[in-house]
């Protein structure tokens, strides 16, 4: 499985502003290898890092993006299935029985909810509120998207286990066509090599290793 080494920071060093500029992500190594399996054209440049202290794990994305889609056709977080976002999704082991999503969105709204196998999706299931943070902004040509999760949720939900928590780390850019619809690229980690996009796949997972 491919790997990524989350170093850890002493406690109350870092603030989520949602900007990602906190001095305390220097330290952070920068994952930039994604890649769209199903789309032979080029895609813009996105950067994840990660860090962890001992209560939390904070993430950030930053994706450049001169073209930022948000769809608001409704208030509910459901619209955010057509509109650009970052997705994390978290896994016991890899049979997926069950596994656990985060698709946050630029603004930043999300979408979180428990799946099992064959896409059986539970959107009645919320990451609890007291557990994650997420905070976003939107620049020129970038958004970013930076959050906490808490290291006691992880290790409820058996995520973390022996200091590694298996990860699908993820992005969908909507396009404007010719004839004014949107559609998505779908941009991953880890390529899944399946014939189709399908990131709720076993073979779609990472993981990250505190360091």
């Amino acid at each position: 499985m491919k790997s990524y080494q989350v170093k850890s920071i002493d406690d109350n060093t870092l603030t989520i502003t949602g900007k990602g500029n906190d001095r305390a992500w220097e330290h952070a190594e920068v994952l930039s290898d994604f890649v769209s399996p199903w789309d032979k054209t080029d895609i813009d440049k996105i950067e994840f890092r990660a860090l962890y202290n001992t209560e939390y794990l904070f993430f950030c994305f930053k994706v450049f993006d001169a073209d930022i889609y948000v769809d608001s056709t409704d208030e509910t977080h459901h619209s955010i299935n057509n509109s650009d976002r970052v997705e994390l999704f978290f896994r016991a082991d890899k049979n997926l029985n069950p596994y656990y999503c985060l698709e946050i969105d630029p603004t930043p709204r999300i979408m979180d909810f428990m799946a099992k196998p064959n896409k059986d999706f539970n959107f009645y299931w919320n990451w609890p509120t007291q557990d994650i943070c997420v905070k976003s902004d939107i620049g020129d040509n970038f958004f970013t998207v930076e959050g906490a999760i808490s290291l006691a949720s992880l290790k409820r939900f058996k995520l973390l286990k022996d200091g590694k928590i298996e990860t699908g780390i993820y992005r969908a850019k909507y396009k404007k066509q010719p004839d004014e619809s949107y559609q998505p690229t779908w941009i991953t980690w880890v390529d899944p090599k399946t014939t189709e996009p399908n990131f709720h796949t076993a073979s779609s997972f990472g993981v990250l290793k505190l360091m």
